[in-house]
């Protein structure tokens, strides 16, 4: 029998992370959360325990593991699927010159080939649900923070993607929201594995302070996973589609970006990351 409540299904909800916030919150507004993780022992005990949550053991780079949990998704709600929300991701802090290329083309697979193929895997179910897709990009999309550009060029990629996929599936009507996300506590960076830095990189004297990053201290300011899933859960229901900011400070910060010169908002990404005065310090240091 095909479950009673709306339904969402959600990649990337191990505990702790946004994707376990946003199960939660929608568990908790009343709908039947199909919970996607490479590895459900990795779920919270509120999904873990509900008879409203389905643990899908889901590795959203393998074509096989998408097309099961198509399967599974099918067989429990009658072949609809009310909401998908592309949320499992990676991030990679290195400077540009120093990246390995196949470190870029793994972020990319996971944050934009991965969402791709979990669309066209579910598109007939939420074309007949006349759903919404909901994929979690973040504000790195249009902010150039430095030592993080195949991250951002990912998100970007999902972001432009995503705005165009709002115009081309609006007519078999499903809605498409793109999270330019900012601001939110996780434990992301808990046991996170670095990506050295060469020796012969031009960036070798400010290494303490790229490894430093790997701290979590882009997050210190952020708002929780519970409170970041509830600004979610009203942007979704509202009825909004195309870029929307969401997280701690995001409506401050999409007035500054488009309303301030680029000469400022450089300041302002220099303020959060302040690269060029690592930079300057370190050539200081040579000079002495």
């Amino acid at each position: 029998m095909a479950v009673a409540r709306k339904t969402i299904l959600i990649t990337g909800c191990t505990v702790g992370g946004i994707g376990g916030g946003l199960a939660e919150v929608f568990l908790e507004k009343g709908y039947h959360v199909f919970a996607g993780l490479r590895n459900p022992s990795k779920a919270s005990p509120t999904l873990t325990k509900s008879s409203h949550v389905t643990l899908l053991t889901l590795d959203v780079l393998r074509a096989e593991s998408i097309t099961s949990a198509v399967e599974r998704v099918t067989t429990q709600t009658g072949g609809k699927l009310d909401i998908l929300l592309n949320n499992s991701g990676g991030n990679l802090i290195l400077p540009g010159l120093d990246v390995p290329i196949e470190k870029a083309k793994q972020m990319f697979d996971l944050n934009f080939w991965a969402p791709v193929a979990m669309i066209q895997a579910f598109a007939p179910l939420l074309i007949k649900a006349r759903g919404t897709i909901v994929n979690n990009t973040s504000v790195n999309a249009v902010v150039p923070m430095p030592l993080m550009s195949m991250y951002n060029a990912s998100k970007a990629a999902l972001a432009t993607a995503s705005d165009t996929w709002r115009i081309e599936l609006e007519p078999l009507g499903v809605r498409v929201i793109a999270l330019a996300t900012m601001g939110v506590k996780t434990n992301a960076f808990v046991n996170k594995t670095m990506v050295e830095l060469p020796k012969s990189s031009q960036y070798w004297d400010i290494r303490e302070f790229i490894y430093g990053i790997y701290d979590g201290r882009l997050q210190s300011s952020g708002i929780t996973t519970n409170e970041y899933a509830q600004k979610v859960y009203h942007e979704v229901e509202s009825g909004v589609s195309g870029i929307t900011w969401v997280g701690g400070g995001a409506g401050m910060a999409r007035f500054s970006w488009w309303l301030f010169p680029r000469s400022l908002r450089d300041m302002l990404v220099e303020s959060i990351m302040p690269f060029k005065k690592e930079m300057a310090k370190a050539s200081q240091k040579k000079k002495v």
